[in-house]
């Protein structure tokens, strides 16, 4: 078996907490007119992807009466969605992609069912860990009232993946850590409603 590059997550939580700070400060220069009330950054279930979402009053307004909450809080329904700094959130997105191709592409020829599984549990340590360093970014960037200073109002925020069943203690979790605001419990009211 090939050796594992080791990937760096403290360069990458850099990128992203400047992809992201450029993000918001465009979307707030552009469209603070439409109501900013909420932003995410998402990622996919193959982990090769981080990309900006924003929301607003103004688009929200145009969603329908009985889908409300959906369109209030999942990112992928958002009027900016992969919107905002475009080129460096291209540039982690490479990185990513690049960085899953080289350690986690497996040749049928050259692994063993052994090699497969240490494969599996690289790739899900690789998945959270990517994960988490997008949560840890929302988190430092809230803890610093970025968000709220730029957007002059309390900015729902969130993390999301794509396809992808998140568990729902974490979930429940990353809204109470990333939200000092009334859409915090708006979100976990909602999460009630969910089937089990």
């Amino acid at each position: 078996m090939t050796e594992k590059k080791n990937f760096d997550f403290y360069k990458l939580a850099i990128q992203i907490e400047a992809a992201t700070r450029k993000a918001f400060q465009e979307m707030v220069a552009d469209h603070a007119d439409e109501g900013i009330y909420a932003f995410a950054l998402y990622s996919d279930e193959g982990a090769m992807t981080v990309c900006p979402s924003t929301n607003t009053q103004e688009f929200l307004a145009t969603a329908p009466e009985r889908d409300l909450v959906y369109y209030t809080f999942e990112p992928a329904e958002w009027r900016y969605e992969a919107d905002g700094a475009d080129k460096e959130f291209n540039k982690i997105c490479s990185e990513l992609y690049d960085a899953i191709e080289a350690d986690f592409e497996e040749d049928d020829d050259e692994y063993s069912d052994e090699d497969d599984d240490d494969d599996d549990e690289e790739f899900v340590e690789f998945q959270q860990t990517l994960y988490q360093t997008c949560i840890d970014v929302l988190l430092k960037l809230k803890q610093e009232d970025f968000f709220r200073k730029l957007a002059g109002r309390d900015i729902f925020l969130m993390f999301s993946v794509t396809d992808y069943e998140y568990d729902r203690e974490k979930l429940k979790d990353m809204i109470t850590l990333l939200n000092d605001n009334p859409y915090r419990q708006q979100y976990l009211d909602w999460m009630k409603t969910w089937r089990k």
